[in-house]
């Protein structure tokens, strides 16, 4: 008995422990995910839930605790900005409220939501596997009355559009400026830090890249060769011995011209005895 309740403690400590290891762990934002807005979206809020969705949008786009979700391709996209760029959201750390949207406010839903209720959500435990609903048990039963109020809307992006959305490394300074809201739930607090994070250290990954083209100017233009060592020889040009400088050398002919003058020299000589 005693032996059985041992294993079982230890059991039940592996599982704790594997939840708490369970981050974030969001990789680069995706250049594009087939979606790209001139302008700053219509946001509807749905009945009864703390998120908005994008009812003109054919796309599954909503926003929630002061985040846009979209659901493309069979994966979860997070951003702080509405035209991204977007981070991955893996299952395991999609926020409880976005899992609970109800199927009929997925503007375009997947082949595999058909035959499902439109006024429930997803059955996202049937779809991502039994592994997946033990991690997030529960997540559809909650009492709706308890619901959070929305989050406010981030309408100061409504000014950034076209060749005025600001890149990666502006975003999140222009946002903590201009948006005073911060999230309430624990899954996209870690979501925005962690976007926050990468956003910061941007400028000096774009300013790494300049690197090997510097490395590149020095190979054709070399440095002057230090006093008392040869300089590096060039393409076609010759080497000259070794003790002889081009100043020792006589232009090219002159040595051709003493060598006529001395003969005219010894044949008036010749004459001469004749």
């Amino acid at each position: 008995m005693r032996a059985g309740l041992i294993v079982l403690w230890m059991a039940l400590c592996s599982v704790t422990s594997a939840v708490a290891q369970v981050s974030i762990g969001i990789g680069l934002p995706n250049v594009s995910i087939g979606i790209n807005l001139p302008l700053y979206p219509e946001l509807v809020p749905v009945p009864g839930y703390p998120v908005y969705y994008a009812p003109r949008m054919e796309a599954n786009y909503f926003f929630y605790d002061g985040m846009y979700w979209v659901y493309q391709g069979d994966t979860w996209y997070a951003s702080s900005w509405y035209n991204g760029p977007w981070w991955v959201a893996r299952p395991e750390v999609v926020p409880i409220f976005v899992l609970r949207i109800p199927v009929s406010y997925y503007r375009r839903p997947p082949a595999y939501f058909r035959g499902w209720r439109p006024d429930a959500p997803p059955r996202w435990g049937e779809h991502w596997g039994r592994g997946w609903e033990q991690r997030r048990t529960g997540w559809d039963k909650w009492d709706r009355s308890s619901a959070p109020k929305p989050a406010p809307l981030p309408v100061y992006q409504r000014q950034y559009s076209g060749d005025r959305y600001p890149r990666l490394d502006q975003q999140h300074a222009l946002h903590s400026q201009q948006y005073g809201y911060q999230p309430r739930d624990t899954i996209v607090r870690q979501h925005y830090s962690e976007q926050a994070a990468q956003s910061a250290r941007t400028p000096a990954q774009r300013g790494n890249q300049g690197a090997p083209q510097e490395r590149s100017d020095r190979q054709q233009y070399p440095r002057a060769a230090p006093s008392g060592q040869q300089a590096p020889m060039s393409q076609g040009q010759e080497r000259r011995p070794e003790g002889r400088s081009a100043s020792q050398e006589p232009p090219r002919g002159q040595g051709q011209g003493q060598e006529k003058g001395r003969g005219r020299d010894e044949e008036r000589g010749r004459e001469r005895d004749r």
